[in-house]
């Protein structure tokens, strides 16, 4: 489980995400979560864009409803991910290939800071919502719509994939003065003794 601090205001929770806790399920396989999150961005800068287009004015908060990436062909509805009785962000439901998670008590996508989106890349039978993932390049865009009807767009700054025992934290985790997405999900080779990914892939985008 990776340990991540994020400055600001708001209640600090211990999370994690399937293919990063403790005794992973040999279901499915999603992303590695941060160890503790704040509820509310603080405005650090910790990064620009790598596109070089512009970041758009953030939005006001409102809750994602569904992920479109025409690139990959994801057109799915979110989860809100939630803590559980352990302290531990819940993953998305195993048996569902076609759902996202987000957290829901952090910054929504759209709003100032960095929105955390997960999804599982494949399960035991299937290919799962972030299987093609990797496939994403700089300046691809994908749209994020929210319950109040309004369109959050998105351009990819770069996709990097990292190893779990070596995991940027501040540079994925941290708040950012403008409206960025993190997209997650598991990658590299899967350890059969671990039930577990040996990376995570993460996909960088800034709001346009």
């Amino acid at each position: 489980m990776t340990a991540v601090f994020w400055s600001g205001a708001g209640l600090l929770l211990a999370t994690t995400l399937m293919g990063g806790g403790e005794n992973p399920p040999d279901d499915a396989h999603g992303a590695q979560a941060p160890a503790a999150v704040s509820a509310a961005p603080s405005g650090s800068p910790t990064g620009e864009p790598a596109t070089g287009e512009p970041a758009a004015e953030q939005m006001s908060r409102s809750a994602p409803t569904r992920l479109l990436v025409p690139e990959i062909g994801v057109d799915a509805p979110f989860t809100d991910l939630a803590i559980g009785d352990k302290g531990r962000l819940e993953p998305p439901p195993a048996d569902d290939t076609n759902l996202v998670g987000w957290y829901a008590k952090g910054v929504s996508p759209g709003e100032r800071g960095t929105a955390i989106i997960a999804g599982h890349v494949d399960t035991k039978t299937s290919p799962a919502v972030f299987a093609r993932l990797g496939e994403l390049d700089k300046g691809d865009r994908f749209r994020v719509l929210r319950a109040d009807g309004s369109k959050a767009t998105f351009v990819v700054d770069e996709t990097e994939s990292f190893a779990k025992d070596d995991f940027p934290d501040d540079r994925v985790y941290a708040d950012t003065p403008d409206a960025q997405v993190r997209l997650i999900t598991c990658a590299g080779d899967y350890d059969h003794s671990a039930r577990d990914y040996t990376e995570n892939l993460v996909v960088f985008a800034h709001l346009v």
